[in-house]
């Protein structure tokens, strides 16, 4: 059955490029003498205040090479991951679309036989059709199944994990809330961990894949920092040997639970249930933040663009193991109940730390409020590398060339930011950004720690916070106050506009769900967890 549906998924992939080709002399306008390298590193559920340069109120520093990266670089203080969850996230910073028009508005499963849509061009595609050599490091989480993987969709190398890190089982787990319980050990008495507390992903190991190959089995987390810091350095490294500009997509591991920090590390007690494990998690992302910086200076410093972001806010219900939102603590939503982090619209949901780092051409010790999104990564990195996008489809994202390289200020009019999970349906654009300001059409909460969840409510007309004076999102505008007319004006006429835009244009995909069991990667079937000792 896979294998008819993976012949006929290559079909519509084929399909898919030569129709590309054809609008193809839209895409290449000019071939700059040197183009630039570009490093794109995502951290996972990771918090605005977690990046030391963020905080108020300076605490332990746990983030030294990204707040040297934010020194020598550009801080950007008002930008925001597409979605509040993984999947969405990831779709629309490599198709610079919002997920109602690249059809991915929620999270991909580990037997879901699809993933991003085929008739979707992504960044690596393009780069890579043009010259780039294009790696990928981490986690992917839009498809595994035959074409729908990160070699098939312009990655001409891949090492990761194919969903996250807590998707599966493993003999050692990490630091998660609840804890992993062991699993039933299987026929050959082998122990295992659940990972993720629903039955189907404890039938399945966590896999660890090289390119098209799964090369462990389950995926040993304690040693996946080390494996992904030593692909990447290897990349970088070899870069002069190919003689090709190069795109390296980092996506970390980190700041997604199970967290499993370095064991020796001086803080992280087990004894006491690992009370104190973020910290030395934190650092540990940062020390591979810090090693990809130091082997990109070292060999092509002034020609490398290297720029960290994340995919979403912190994962609230993890407790002691979910970072910081800094300021951007939903205050209204929280005293009503429920988080107001990841799965939210609320700002610690999709406000995350960010830094563009670039010796020769970002200015030192900068940073811009100018309003950003992670779907901005696709044009900016095209623009740069002397490209435009095809023209038979619309985006949403925007050229930030000007911003980084010439101080400009001009970012979104108008921002939206789509429904995750927490209320509402998957992916309607239900809240709006426009300047300090941001309207809420919907409000929910995702389960904060504690389990307590705060219900749907519509808002007609929405409620509207001022930002500039609200961080915290704690007292809505009063309808009554010109203020308040002069902003609904603006976004509800913006809302219209993106409706009708993304109503009539043709080129919307629609995200394929279905799950089937066989579906789910796995070396050899016969064996408890899919499990394959000999592979290294």
């Amino acid at each position: 059955m896979m294998v008819g549906l993976t012949l006929l998924l290559t079909g519509v992939l084929l399909s898919g490029i030569l129709l590309h080709k054809a609008n193809q002399n839209e895409a290449c306008v000019s071939t700059p003498a040197e183009r630039p390298n570009f490093i794109i590193i995502l951290a996972d559920d990771i918090g605005w205040g977690d990046l030391g340069a963020n905080q108020l109120r300076q605490r332990a520093n746990n983030t030294p090479n990204l707040d040297l990266l934010a020194l020598q670089g550009m801080r950007l203080t008002d930008f925001h991951s597409p979605a509040s969850t993984c999947s969405p996230s990831r779709a629309a910073i490599l198709t610079a679309r919002y997920g109602v028009r690249n059809g991915v508005t929620h999270n991909f499963a580990i037997n879901s036989v699809a993933g991003l849509p085929l008739s979707e061009v992504a960044l690596p595609w393009l780069l890579q059709e043009s010259g780039y050599y294009t790696a990928m490091i981490g986690k992917w989480h839009l498809g595994h199944c035959g074409p729908y993987g990160p070699t098939s969709r312009g990655f001409d190398y891949y090492l990761g994990i194919p969903y996250s890190n807590d998707m599966g089982c493993t003999d050692v787990p990490g630091y998660d809330l609840p804890p992993s319980q062991p699993c039933s050990a299987g026929p050959q008495g082998e122990p295992r961990y659940c990972l993720l507390h629903e039955a189907v992903y404890c039938r399945v190991g966590l896999p660890l894949l090289e390119n098209r190959s799964i090369v462990q089995q389950p995926l040993d987390l304690w040693t996946l920092t080390l494996r992904y810091r030593d692909a990447a350095l290897r990349i970088i490294h070899t870069a002069k040997q190919r003689k090709q500009p190069y795109l390296l997509y980092v996506a970390m591991a980190h700041m997604h639970v199970p967290l499993a920090p370095p064991p020796a590390s001086p803080s992280t007690n087990v004894m006491d249930g690992g009370l104190d494990v973020y910290a030395p998690s934190l650092r540990e992302m940062d020390d591979l933040v810090g090693a990809l910086k130091r082997a990109s200076d070292e060999t092509d410093r002034d020609n490398t663009l290297i720029w960290f972001t994340g995919d979403n806010g912190p994962w609230e219900k993890k407790c002691q193991y979910a970072g910081s939102v800094g300021p951007y603590t939903g205050m209204w939503q929280t005293s009503r109940g429920g988080g107001s982090a990841k799965q939210t619209t609320w700002e610690g949901g999709h406000r995350v730390p960010t830094v563009a780092y670039w010796p020769s051409r970002i200015p030192a010790n900068t940073s811009s409020n100018a309003l950003l999104s992670g779907m901005d990564i696709f044009p900016t990195l095209l623009s740069m590398a002397g490209l435009k996008p095809p023209g038979d489809r619309r985006y949403d994202g925007i050229d930030a060339t000007d911003i980084l390289l010439n101080g400009g200020h001009t970012g979104h009019e108008f921002l939206f930011h789509p429904n995750s999970g927490a209320a509402g349906q998957f992916g309607d654009l239900q809240t709006v950004r426009a300047g300090k300001h941001k309207a809420f059409y919907i409000t929910g909460a995702a389960e904060a720690c504690g389990g307590d969840r705060g219900t749907q409510q519509l808002h007609d007309p929405p409620l509207i916070f001022d930002l500039g004076v609200d961080q915290a999102e704690a007292m809505p505008l009063d309808a009554g106050m010109p203020d308040y007319q002069e902003v609904l004006g603006k976004v509800t006429k913006a809302r219209e506009e993106l409706l009708w835009d993304i109503a009539t244009d043709q080129s919307v995909s629609v995200a394929d769900y279905t799950r089937d069991q066989t579906a789910a990667p796995c070396c050899d079937p016969q064996r408890t967890s899919c499990r394959c000792p000999g592979l290294t």
